[in-house]
């Protein structure tokens, strides 16, 4: 956190750039694919040094990153039909703010229980994860 009043310049959480890819790049947000092929997920990681809750954005970024998490769920419906999206900002294990996106379907291997902890993650192949990035790409709003 704060040092003796000096920021600290935003920096991807190790964990979380260990997780996930680069999907596009937004205003205030990273967008990120989860490295779980298991569904549909991506994250948002506002590039608000210190961010750890919603709270800590301003009006005016709270406003974008909600702009921005509509962009996630309007791709992930374009390019999914899920029957549900779920959406949620928890950090319990990386604190740095983070908004999972993720496409749920009735028979997806965790439904109807929330995907964490339910099956262990399955890493994308290479060929597959240049596919599902570029898929997701092409189904953000313009």
């Amino acid at each position: 956190m704060n040092r003796g009043g000096a920021h600290e310049p935003w920096q991807l959480h190790p964990q979380l750039a260990q997780d996930t890819h680069p999907v596009a790049h937004f205003a205030l947000s990273e967008l990120r694919l989860m490295d779980d092929a298991n569904h549909p997920w991506l994250i948002l990681v506002p590039r608000v040094a210190e961010a750890i809750e919603l709270i800590d954005l301003d009006e005016a970024q709270q406003a974008t990153l909600l702009h921005e998490i509509n962009a996630a769920c309007h791709a992930l419906r374009a390019a999914f039909e899920p029957h549900k999206l779920n959406v949620a900002a928890l950090g319990n294990v990386v604190s740095q703010l983070h908004v999972h996106v993720i496409a749920r379907f009735p028979d997806d291997i965790a439904w109807p229980r929330p995907v964490w902890g339910t099956a262990t993650a399955q890493p994308y192949s290479p060929e597959a994860l240049v596919a599902r990035i570029r898929q997701l790409q092409d189904a953000l709003p313009k």
